[in-house]
């Protein structure tokens, strides 16, 4: 492989990152490679095109979008990722509605455990380091995120509150749109959303952005309209799906990234945050002996 081409070990990860934002024709190739990589491996380009029912130029410009300089990279990439992985971690089994709970239990977990490996393979320390000096020196980082990206916002607001840092997790569009609009620079804002695309999230990154602020992505998608916007990209892993839709794997290496974020923040103002951590304590603890005393 060329040095420019992804690595294999985010290979998986990135076509179901970029599978929602690909033409249909792309999608198909892509699934392809989901599905059976190491088929695809071994097939020559008029072989894959008629497998897919897709045209020559159309898996050309997929492995372009996935990367890759060209088809004969792509097919080297998955022959490596073939070798390197067992048939199951390439293709996790989905779940299906007559699954036994003990299947459940087995395959839940592994999508979670695999949604995690794959972030950190595409997660640099450098990556992380720019965003985590951003919030140390922010005036404020407000984080936007709607339905189950709103969730990760709040925790990733939750957690600097507690450490003394001022921020806000904006789920409503409008109230979103209105604070963005008044940040400037030395703020950060910090968008979460799965594929990238996500109007309610996009509108006011855009206003940070215009505004003068750092602005920071959390998403599946690296080509995504989200990723291209900010400073600073952060890509998580996981993939939807019937049982799954918008949460699970893909909700769980989005807070495996605010978790980095936070510790990175916490380690770099030890002081100030041990201070407020046991403020914040203490006030909970007062709270919670007064309501028994007048229980």
């Amino acid at each position: 492989m060329d040095d420019s081409d992804p690595p294999v070990e985010t290979l998986v990860a990135t076509v179901r990152g970029v599978l929602p934002s690909l033409t249909p024709a792309a999608r198909t190739v892509a699934r392809l490679i989901l599905d059976d990589p190491g088929m695809v491996a071994r097939s020559t380009i008029t072989e894959l095109s008629a497998a897919s029912g897709t045209s020559e130029a159309t898996i050309v410009r997929t492995a372009r979008v996935l990367g890759f300089a060209g088809y004969p990279q792509l097919r080297l990439a998955l022959a490596a990722a073939s070798a390197a992985r067992p048939p199951d971690r390439l293709v996790p089994g989905d779940l299906a509605p007559d699954d036994p709970l003990s299947e459940v239990i087995v395959k839940v977990a592994r999508a979670e455990s695999e949604a995690i490996k794959d972030t950190v393979a595409q997660l640099t320390s450098e990556r992380l380091g720019l965003v985590v000096e951003a919030i140390v020196g922010a005036r404020r980082t407000n984080v936007y995120g709607v339905g189950a990206s709103g969730l990760v916002a709040s925790d990733l607001t939750q957690k600097l509150l507690r450490i003394g840092m001022s921020s806000n997790a904006f789920t409503d569009v409008h109230l979103a749109l209105t604070n963005s609009a008044l940040l400037r620079e030395g703020d950060v804002a910090v968008g979460v959303s799965t594929t990238g695309e996500t109007p309610d999230v996009l509108a006011p990154l855009r206003n940070a952005r215009d505004a003068g602020a750092t602005t920071v992505a959390i998403t599946n998608n690296p080509r995504s309209s989200m990723a291209a916007l900010v400073d600073h990209p952060l890509i998580s892993a996981g993939r939807e799906s019937a049982f799954r839709p918008g949460a699970l794997a893909s909700r769980i290496s989005q807070l495996l990234l605010v978790d980095c974020i936070f510790v990175g923040v916490a380690q770099r103002t030890f002081d100030t945050a041990q201070e407020a951590v046991q403020a914040s304590r203490h006030a909970l603890d007062e709270f919670l002996r007064e309501g028994r005393r007048k229980a």
